[in-house]
């Protein structure tokens, strides 16, 4: 893995070296091994290297033949030993054992189209010196970052915003429209960031900047269409062929190469085939934590002495204020998902023993293991049962007056229920994920805020990606938005951070492009049954791992944020949001957010999501403003 940076002066101007080494320096933690540089007029490329594969050859940028084009990349093709042979057979000739080398030649063969090509994580530059173009890509579902600003005659990339940052006309003016999506998602959605002056290049999509300007295309989308010619028992086969030849391809290192393991289904199947198909143990690595309803090694330490694994087990008591901080650093933008806080530690463990780890992510959005899946799909009936006007303004009315009752048991817990059958699918599932509801957030935002947003409203994105998923199932649609909004921009954002922050390698086989589109075209029977999800992964799962693994309750990464916020954190809190100095200060209502505080410090109410939200907020205005 590695971090990538560039400038291209579109006037001709040339680019000053001590600018792009700034750019790269601040990349140190992506790449501690080794760094790179290539400077031709108008045209600066850096590269930082985390060594993983051609550990002798494969230092970076890398040039073609005649040195008319050059690549910076960051990531791993998994299938560059396929598409190698086609390519020299074509005359292209090679210096190198790289990946990145078949990417540039592959690019050089058949232009942008050589992405459909390309299977793995990536995010790289090329710079065609004869047409005087910088052509960037991201992978499809966005595993590898890649950032952008324009700043008067200047284009400027890089793997982190840190990167940009250095830069001496870099613009810190915040984009209130981002910090609206933030409020209701806790992540700035592409291809918006928190900076007016930068933006996030959307998985999936390419860019080329020239002469004429920058232009961004999409190549890839995700088709949602089930399959009703095959049986469970085919489908089952089919997927684990599939999962076997990801885990496969994603073992291909020079350097110590393990997996994460929590005990849960995903990372547990990824574990049974990884010793299917290594010749040696594998190396495990699992977290367990002093808070014991968060702790889930019992079950890892089961997977580990079934298939006799490397295993080591690290248990933490979180420095919360320091680990925040840390994040608040790395993560360049405000984000409020608190298991970036497990992931950085477990990231940070893990590298004690392995530079390259395989993780389990995936699984519940490819297999509709998420639990808001079945509330969505419980949702679809009742909208198809109760007329319109009846949902719209009885359940409405209702859910108006029914109590939030967070301590009751989860089916009495209706007021989110009755709120969001009232309105349309996508709305309904858009107040599902959010941090805070759209009544919340406009008490909370400042008046002064409200009239530069106008009618903005951070649903509409939601509802654009409405159109595209038009006349899909229930499950299917909340699979086709997690896929485009909450994968890309948190949990592969989140894995990335934590794991580069520690300089390590992490490779998602449930992300395989292949697998994701297979699991696209099964049924969503044989994913969601007997309110339950991951039912075609399970029967997968039953040949290799104990019942009880598959079938135990579903953690998932969380941790203690309510009572954080009561106990270790509760001063900091306390002086971060409510102190004169608070950054946040003009953006938000003061009034609505200590009332928020204080009924939650107390024990009144359990506002820890958007406090957390803000909290992070403010670590990251204090960090980067």
């Amino acid at each position: 893995m590695c971090g990538i940076c560039g400038l291209f002066d579109i006037d001709g101007a040339p680019i000053k070296r001590e600018l792009l080494v700034a750019m790269n320096e601040t990349l140190v933690h992506r790449g501690p091994d080794e760094e790179g540089y290539y400077l031709e007029g108008p045209l600066g490329l850096a590269h930082r290297r985390l060594s993983i594969i051609d550990l002798h050859t494969g230092r970076q940028p890398i040039a073609n033949e005649d040195g008319s084009k050059v690549i910076v990349f960051n990531g791993e093709v998994y299938n560059f030993k396929e598409l190698r042979p086609h390519l020299a057979a074509r005359g292209h000739v090679f210096k190198t054992l790289t990946d990145t080398e078949v990417i540039l030649h592959a690019f050089e063969e058949w232009g942008e189209a050589c992405l459909e090509k390309l299977r793995g994580m990536f995010a790289f530059a090329i710079w065609d010196a004869r047409e005087r173009t910088l052509f960037l890509a991201r992978d499809r579902l966005g595993k590898k970052p890649l950032y952008y600003a324009v700043m008067g005659s200047t284009f400027a990339f890089a793997s982190e915003i840190k990167a940009l940052m250095v830069l001496p006309h870099f613009q810190k003016d915040i984009d209130l429209h981002a910090f609206s999506d933030y409020l209701s998602l806790g992540y700035v959605p592409a291809p918006k960031t928190i900076f007016q002056a930068v933006n996030k290049l959307p998985a999936a999509h390419y860019l080329m900047c020239s002469l004429k300007g920058v232009v961004v295309r999409e190549y890839w989308d995700l088709e949602f269409s089930p399959e009703e010619n095959l049986s469970e028992k085919e489908w089952s086969k089919l997927l684990y062929e599939n999962l076997l030849e990801s885990v496969r391809l994603r073992l291909v290192s020079e350097v110590p190469l393990g997996a994460f393991l929590s005990g849960g289904i995903d990372s547990s199947l990824i574990v049974a085939l990884m010793t299917k198909c290594s010749r040696s143990s594998v190396i495990t690595n699992s977290i367990g934590f002093s808070v014991r309803s968060y702790d889930e090694l019992e079950y890892a330490r089961e997977v580990a002495q079934l298939y006799h694994t490397q295993h080591h087990e690290y248990v933490v008591s979180p420095n919360i204020s320091h680990v925040t901080e840390k994040l608040a650093w790395h993560f360049d933008e405000p984000f409020a998902d608190a298991s970036a806080v497990p992931t950085f530690y477990v990231c940070q463990m893990a590298r004690k023993t392995v530079t390259v780890c395989l993780s389990g992510d995936g699984g519940d959005e490819n297999f509709a293991g998420y639990r808001r899946y079945l509330f969505e799909y419980l949702e679809d009936l009742v909208r198809l049962v109760i007329p319109d006007p009846i949902r719209r303004y009885c359940l409405r009315g209702l859910a108006e007056i029914y109590p939030k009752a967070d301590w009751l048991p989860q089916p009495l817990r209706a007021k989110t229920f009755l709120g969001n059958v009232a309105r349309d699918p996508v709305e309904g599932y858009f107040r599902s994920v959010s941090f805070m509801t759209p009544e919340m957030k406009k008490k909370l935002i400042s008046g002064d805020v409200h009239r530069e947003l106008k009618d903005y409203d951070t649903y509409d994105i939601f509802r654009s990606l409405l159109e595209r998923c038009r006349g899909l199932d229930a499950v299917s649609r909340a699979q086709y938005i997690d896929f485009k909004t909450y994968l890309p921009e948190d949990i592969l954002t989140k894995v990335d951070r934590a794991s580069m922050a520690n300089s390590l390698e992490v490779r998602a086989p449930l992300l395989d492009h292949k697998l994701v589109e297979l699991a696209a075209h099964i049924p969503p029977r044989f994913k969601l049954r007997n309110r339950a999800g991951k039912y075609i992964l399970k029967k997968v799962a039953a040949h290799h791992l104990p019942p009880s693994v598959i079938f135990r309750p579903k953690m998932g990464f969380s941790m203690p944020v309510r009572e954080w916020l009561r106990a270790e954190l509760r001063h900091r809190v306390q002086e971060t949001l409510c102190d004169g100095d608070a950054r946040s200060r003009n953006l938000l209502n003061q009034k609505v957010l200590r009332r928020l505080w204080n009924a939650h410090r107390d024990g009144l109410a359990n506002h820890s999501q958007p406090l957390w939200a803000l909290f992070m907020f403010e670590l990251w205005a204090r960090r980067h403003l």
